[in-house]
This record gives C-alpha cells, sequence and structure tokens, in this order.
C-alpha cells in the first residue's frame, strides 16, 4: 500500500543540532533528521548520540543515513537499532540490493547519483521502500558539471530528466514521491513556483531546507477554490453520464475524472 505522508512540507533537520529537533518537527508534516551532508564528519558520533537519546515521533521521523559503502553507514544503523525511529532516507542509494539490505527499516531511496537515477525503476519495486526522492546537486557533481540550473532558475536537462524518472518510477509502483529541495530559502516566489509544479506532476510532497519554506509549501500543494469548483463539477456530471462527455469546453473522460479526484483528495473532501 502506498505510504500517504501526513502532508506536503517535509523539512531538514542537522542531527548535530539537537536544540533544533522539537522546532522542526512541530513546524513541518515530516522532520529528517540529517546524518550526512548536513553534519560535518567530525560531528557525526554526537550527532548518532542525538538522535539516540531524542524523543522524535517515529510517524514523523525519517533519518537521513550515510550511504551504504561509507564506514558511517554500519555506525548509523546500530545506533537506529536502538531506537523507535524505522523510516530512513538512504543517501546516494544505487540499487535495490542496497534498499533490500535494510530490510528492518522502511526506506525512502535518495536517487542522487547516475547510478541512483538509473536504478530508480528497481528501487521502486523494493518491498521495503516507502518512496523515492531525487537530488540535483550530487547529480550534476557526479556528472562532472557544475550547475543544475540556468541562469532563470529552471532545471537543466539533465535534472529534468531526473526529476521525471523519480517520479515516473515511484508512480508505477504506488510509492510517495519526494521533490527535491530549493536551496535558495530567501527566494520564496521561486519555492512557490517549484512547489505548485511539483504538485501539478503528482508529487506526494516537497523537501524544504528551511522552516521558512514550510508554509509556502504546504499552500502549494492545497487546491484552489476554483480548482475544487471544477472537480465538484467534473465529478458531479460524472454520475449522470455514461462514457465521454463535456464539461464546459473540455471533453471529459476517465483521466480527467482521475485528476478531478486527485484535486479532491489533495483538498481532504
Amino acid at each position: 500500500m502506498k505510504w500517504v505522508p501526513p502532508g506536503p512540507a517535509f523539512l531538514f533537520c542537522p542531527a548535530d543540532r539537537p536544540e533544533r529537533f522539537a522546532k522542526a518537527a512541530a513546524a513541518a508534516d515530516v522532520v529528517i533528521v540529517d546524518l550526512e551532508d548536513g553534519v560535518s564528519p567530525d560531528q557525526r558520533a554526537a550527532a548518532r548520540e542525538n538522535i539516540q537519546h531524542a524523543t522524535l515521533d517515529p510517524a514523523t521521523t525519517i533519518v537521513r543515513v550515510n550511504p551504504v559503502h561509507s564506514r558511517e553507514h554500519p555506525l548509523d544503523l546500530a545506533m537506529l537499532s536502538t531506537t523507535p525511529l524505522r523510516m530512513i532516507m538512504l543517501a546516494k542509494a544505487s540499487s535495490a540490493e542496497e534498499i533490500l539490505s535494510l530490510d528492518s527499516f522502511s526506506v525512502i531511496a535518495l536517487c542522487e547519483t547516475p547510478r541512483g537515477v538509473v536504478a530508480a525503476e528497481d528501487m521502486a519495486r523494493c518491498a521495503n521502500t516507502l518512496g523515492l526522492m531525487w537530488g540535483a546537486e550530487d547529480l550534476v557533481a557526479a556528472l562532472g558539471g557544475y550547475s543544475s540550473r540556468h541562469d532563470d532558475g529552471a532545471y537543466r536537462d539533465v535534472a529534468r530528466h531526473a526529476r521525471a524518472r523519480v517520479l515516473t518510477a515511484a508512480g508505477a509502483n504506488d510509492r510517495c514521491a519526494l521533490d527535491a529541495v530549493f536551496l535558495d530559502f530567501a527566494d520564496l516566489d521561486g519555492q512557490r513556483r517549484e512547489a505548485l509544479d511539483a504538485a501539478a506532476m503528482g508529487f506526494s510532497a516537497t523537501v524544504c531546507v528551511h522552516p521558512s519554506q514550510v508554509a509556502i509549501v504546504r499552500a502549494a500543494y492545497e487546491p484552489t477554490p476554483a480548482q475544487v469548483s471544477w472537480a465538484r463539477d467534473v465529478l458531479g456530471e460524472a454520475a449522470r453520464h455514461d462514457g465521454v462527455f463535456r464539461v464546459g469546453g473540455l471533453m471529459v473522460d476517465e483521466p480527467v475524472l482521475a485528476q478531478a479526484r486527485a484535486i479532491m483528495s489533495r483538498a481532504n473532501l
């Protein structure tokens, strides 16, 4: 069964800042406590202790662990085995075998390397896969590039390909799909545009790097009154018709009905 997150706004919180745990959990729908890039290597031991002694809600907490082949990975897992936390995000996930090796956990596969993007479909099929997320910056760096975006802020084609491939792989296997972070947290208009696009395409949630982005993301995933009104009209007319019918100037068939139902679902109606 597809995991339905409690809301669309996830928030990273570095594990070496335990004073932020409660604030992040209160602000976001799901908090991702980070043991990887958000923590300097010399602070990871202390960061693990912070998680071990924290009172985090297992239902709304994900821990990002280090890549499978890193020396930190078994230490992350050993610590988690002493806690009730069972949702993890695997950094730089690259194969189904890696996901299956984590059979004590429900896993978000973070597809942020060329191997990870290519393996997205295989990882999505694993029984313990909770969902997929993609990441642009590590992907471009691994390809030898230096920028995931054009000067106008739009993603370059390789990033757009990865985004679409991860979303499609998740959808094909009934997994949730998390959209990548928007790093310029001062640009709330840019975050709004990207989250609106993610919601329109079917992402389950967007991951934030700063609490100021949370409200923007929630609002972006909330259907507008006009969208809800349209969906109601379409579904209301469907009860009176067999087969294809028209609402306004739009021909309505099953794919359009599915889109209307998705809008009502996002609106919790």
